[in-house]
């Protein structure tokens, strides 16, 4: 039984445009940049600042704790010194349903929230952010119940019910609407707005603030924290930021209709059949084991971290597997993100650049590097630092084209090294920030090191240089959750001091853990 259904690039394209009414008449008479926003907190001037990094977070509680809260309890000393917090994506486990956001998301990030004090009357829809919350879409925020599931939940019958299983699998009455609850929790919706003149009249409050690609969107922490749209760039102290929607150019082309493309679909066909299987014994097992006992709630919440982690795979091969289909690329935003950083390199103004989205090109954690949308996005985003490059030439001065990437998807706190690549995301900085609430994932067992076959080459592309995630077996079973404070220091070219925060969970207890900081 399948218990996520990804929709189609096309939908997710389609209902976010008419979300944000891309492209309106009225947005593009006024020469509004749907892309941007300006933070106007009345430091974006500063060269020196700090910001802070979660992700994969929107889990509830687990079997007698609370990863999520105690990641954001870390965050709080540091609230201050902050100017903004990103979001690697994955907001909302498992199916994004609007009704989790107060668990999942309004209750752990209270302190951050205007009129947190009383979390349980903040709306979902209704979020008003006092430290700036920059999220992108994961995976999970566009995730919704397939037909089954989705009768199922019409009858308020629990799902764990319907499986006959103890696995706390946070879905709700219903999924994601194709990312229409992340639309209404942090995008500016615009597809409210029906009445004569009630646009313009929002338009005139909030797209106010002048940049050189036209007016844009005007983001005041404490009065107006809405996003533009599902992918935006923002500047501040000197540094551009740009956030992707990785969702809709993460599909894999069909497998060839050939001798070896037929061979390969069997492998997946039965791989998947076995994933499938490994699941129904999972939930039937699961059944059997008693919640109130530490060492079986423990199990139990293994059960759901290798659930969700099955789910992705038979989501990855399901990609592979669709060879009727015809294979969708967001162009667009992929078009936007080469024009952007072509832009950026020839503004005099910018001095750095880092860019965030949810499914890592380069991570260690044990089931990713192989997937088939590790390699399609490896290769897009390959496809547009190349196509920069060559269009900047010697403006890099051998500077790297982008300082810092960040990630989500791996369910880790990971930081690599691109080498020599043959492209231009050769000599990169990547940090996976995965690892802020839900279930941990383990490090791969081939280590640190990722090869990637050109011809008949194996080469080394990447080093891993650190890796948090679950690690130990039975009682010696660590776990131990994540975040980051990001300093930027220096007036020129920038310096990113990156210190990990992390809490691990061990023999049932917490422990705060000290590392060193990074920098880049």
């Amino acid at each position: 039984m399948k218990l996520v259904s990804d929709p189609a690039i096309a939908n997710k394209i389609r209902k976010m445009n008419q979300r944000v009414r891309w492209q309106d008449p009225l947005i593009v008479e006024r020469n509004i940049d749907q892309t941007r926003l300006v933070l106007e907190d009345g430091q974006t001037d500063n060269s020196e600042f700090s910001f802070l990094v979660v992700g994969d977070s929107g889990s509830g509680k687990h079997r007698g704790h609370n990863p999520q809260r105690k990641v954001a309890e870390l965050m709080l000393p540091h609230h201050n010194e902050s100017r903004f917090m990103l979001h690697t994506g994955d907001v909302i486990y498992l199916v994004g349903s609007s009704e989790y956001y107060q668990q999942n998301f309004i209750q752990p990030y209270r302190e951050f929230i205007l009129g947190g004090e009383h979390p349980r009357q903040i709306a979902y829809d209704q979020m008003i952010f006092k430290l700036p919350i920059l999220p992108v879409l994961g995976n999970h925020d566009y995730y919704n119940l397939p037909i089954l599931l989705s009768l199922a939940s019409l009858t308020t019958l629990p799902i764990r019910h319907l499986l006959r299983s103890r696995l706390d699998l946070d879905v709700g009455l219903h999924g994601s609407g194709t990312g229409e609850a992340y639309a209404r929790a942090f995008l500016d919706y615009l597809k409210a707005f029906q009445l004569p003149g009630e646009l313009n009249h929002h338009l005139n409050q909030y797209y106010t603030a002048k940049t050189d690609t036209g007016y844009c969107l005007s983001y005041k922490p404490g009065h107006f924290t809405r996003l533009p749209n599902r992918y935006y760039t923002f500047r501040y102290g000197g540094i551009d930021f740009f956030a992707l929607d990785s969702n809709t150019f993460n599909d894999p082309p069909p497998l060839p209709k050939t001798k070896q493309g037929d061979a390969k679909r069997k492998i997946l066909e039965k791989r998947r059949e076995d994933l499938e299987q490994e699941k129904l014994q999972i939930i039937e097992i699961s059944a059997k084991l008693r919640p109130e006992d530490p060492s079986e709630a423990d199990q139990l919440d293994d059960f759901h971290a290798k659930l969700s982690q099955i789910e992705e795979i038979i989501v990855d091969i399901d990609k592979q597997l669709a060879a009727d289909k015809t294979t969708l690329t967001d162009t667009e935003q992929l078009e936007w993100l080469k024009q952007r950083l072509i832009e950026s390199w020839n503004n005099s103004e910018v001095r750095g650049r880092v860019i965030y989205f949810h499914h890592p090109p380069y991570v260690t954690e044990a089931t990713k590097w192989q997937q088939a949308q590790t390699l399609i996005i490896r290769d897009r985003l390959r496809d547009v630092l190349d196509a920069v490059a060559k269009e900047i030439g010697s403006l890099t001065q051998g500077r790297s084209l982008v300082d810092l990437v960040l990630n989500g998807h791996a369910h880790c706190l990971e930081h690599l090294e691109t080498m020599d690549t043959g492209h231009a995301d050769s000599h990169i900085h990547w940090i996976v920030c995965g690892g802020s609430g839900f279930s941990l994932r383990r490090q791969r067992i081939e280590g640190a090191d990722l090869m990637e076959t050109f011809g008949n080459e194996n080469r080394l592309v990447a080093r891993s240089h650190f890796f948090i995630g679950r690690n130990g077996q039975g009682f010696q079973k660590r776990r131990p959750y994540s975040g980051l404070r990001i300093d930027v220091k220096g007036e020129g070219h920038p310096k990113f001091i990156v210190r990990p925060l992390v809490v691990e969970w061990h023999q049932r207890q917490w422990h705060n853990r000290e590392l060193e900081p990074l920098i880049i």
